[in-house]
C-alpha cells in the first residue's frame, strides 16, 4: 500500500481551481500517475478529514521544450478532481 503522501503529491493552486473550490466545493491535486480513484479518496479523507463525494482524474501530457539544440519533453502528470460534500471544505492556508 502506498503512503498517503505518495498518493497525493501537492495541490494545484490556481485561478481555476479557486473557482472550482469556492463554487462548486471541488478541489484539485497532483496526484501519482499510477493512483487510482479509491487510493485518492481514500487518502484526501485520511488527510483532510472531510468527506469525498466523486473524484475525476485526468491525464496530463508532458509539454515538449526546446532547450539549446535539443528538445526535450517533460514528464506526463496525472491531476485529480475531488468533490466534496455538502458543507465541507479544505483550508490550504491556514492562519
Amino acid at each position: 500500500m502506498k503512503s498517503l503522501y505518495e498518493v497525493i503529491k501537492r495541490p494545484i493552486i490556481s485561478e481555476k481551481s479557486s473557482v472550482l473550490s469556492e463554487l462548486g466545493g471541488k478541489y484539485v491535486f497532483e496526484v501519482a500517475t499510477s493512483a487510482n480513484k479509491h487510493e485518492i479518496r481514500d487518502a484526501v479523507q485520511a488527510l483532510f478529514k472531510v468527506n469525498v463525494r466523486q473524484v475525476r482524474t485526468l491525464m496530463i501530457p508532458g509539454k515538449t521544450k526546446r532547450l539549446a539544440k535539443s528538445v526535450v519533453k517533460k514528464s506526463n502528470w496525472k491531476k485529480a478532481i475531488v468533490t466534496l460534500g455538502e458543507g465541507q471544505k479544505i483550508d490550504f492556508f491556514q492562519n
